[in-house]
């Protein structure tokens, strides 16, 4: 088995992502990676993360800092993760996931919050190992017109 590699996501990293992006829902509307690594896009408040083997991209992971939103102190979100199908299973997700909660506490965030579809019973099993569980939020939703 090939060594997983965790690194800061970069710009050129675009392409890899996205790949991996429509790889795991062929269905979902198109992400621009470009323009969310774009380093003049970002805010200083975002992190993000690649996983590769033999050099290649091989797993995502990018959240976000929130600083009093809904009565919460200042916690992270991961926004966006996906590893690549073929590779499930690897640990690749677990790397990422180490590598972004050791950036969260060297910067003194303790809570970090995802979104997960509740018919995405992979990934709430995958969160779940991780030690996540459920929030006191609930997500509402409206479609504009």
């Amino acid at each position: 088995m090939s060594q997983i590699k965790v690194r800061r996501i970069r710009k050129e990293d675009a392409p890899q992502v996205s790949r991996i992006a429509r790889a795991i829902d062929k269905t979902a509307p198109a992400i621009d990676f470009r323009r969310i690594l774009d380093p003049g896009f970002r805010t200083s408040s975002e992190a993000g993360f690649v996983a590769e083997m033999d050099g290649k991209v091989v797993g995502y992971m990018i959240g976000t800092v929130s600083s009093g939103s809904f009565g919460l102190d200042r916690c992270a979100w991961i926004v966006l993760f996906g590893v690549d199908p073929k590779l499930m299973g690897q640990g690749i997700g677990k790397a990422l996931a180490d590598k972004i909660f050791e950036y969260y506490k060297k910067r003194k965030i303790r809570n970090v919050l995802t979104t997960v579809k509740w018919d995405s019973t992979d990934i709430l099993s995958f969160f779940k190992t991780l030690g996540f569980d459920r929030s006191e939020f609930i997500n509402l939703h409206k479609v504009l017109k």
